[in-house]
């Protein structure tokens, strides 16, 4: 009999999450553990000036309750008849690196990508990039055309 694996894979409600959980599970065998990671970006402060958007120099973020809903309603969502259980984390911080960290205890990580323009990309970067440079395990990653 083979060893069950881990495979973690990367959520945000996005149809290419969705796709990837979705391959993730069918992807999986008896006995596999799926982890559905949610990745709420960490509280950033702002510049405490007049010209600050937000009160008190903090960009808004939900309550992890929040996230923890679209978590569940994503897996309920995409989970059929027969796939195995997920297991749901929400995090905070930063996606990519919270990804990567996952990673080293992982045998998969699936991830969806948002079709960053060149530009954007090189810029900021993509999750999708960042797991797929930096990830301890193999990557999985499902385009937007794959999401369809």
């Amino acid at each position: 009999m083979s060893e069950s694996r881990t495979i973690v894979v990367g959520v945000d409600g996005s149809a290419q999450s969705r796709a990837a959980l979705r391959w993730a599970l069918a992807e999986a065998r008896p006995g596999d553990r799926v982890r559905a990671m949610l990745v709420r970006v960490r509280d950033e402060l702002l510049p405490g000036t007049s010209y600050a958007i937000q009160p008190h120099g903090r960009i808004p973020v939900g309550d992890d309750s929040a996230y923890a809903g679209l978590l569940s309603s994503t897996v309920q969502e995409t989970r059929g008849p027969g796939t195995p259980e997920v297991e749901e984390v929400v995090l905070s911080g930063d996606p990519a690196t919270e990804l990567n960290k996952a990673s080293a205890d992982a045998d998969l990580l699936v991830v969806g990508s948002h079709g960053a323009r060149p530009l954007t990309e090189l810029l900021v970067g993509s999750v999708a990039t960042q797991v797929v440079r930096h990830a301890q395990c193999p990557v999985v990653v499902m385009t937007a055309h794959a999401a369809q």
